[in-house]
């Protein structure tokens, strides 16, 4: 598994994770099951690798490959 994943387009699947969480608690009732996909953006994250970046041949990491 390669790194296709950059250090900026992981910030912003952070924030991007951070808003859907902090979305997930202004809803009410079974709908806050909603936030466990700020779990996609955060695991892409940390991992570095994103697998639909490979299927459309996209790369933020700067790294040669």
């Amino acid at each position: 598994m390669k790194k296709n994943v950059g250090s900026i387009d992981a910030i912003v699947r952070i924030v991007i994770g951070l808003a859907i969480v902090g979305f997930a608690f202004t809803l009410e009732g079974s709908m806050r099951w909603i936030g466990l996909a700020a779990l996609v953006p955060f695991a892409t994250a940390a991992v570095g690798f994103c697998p639909l970046y490979t299927l459309l041949g996209i790369n933020t990491c700067p790294l040669k490959q």
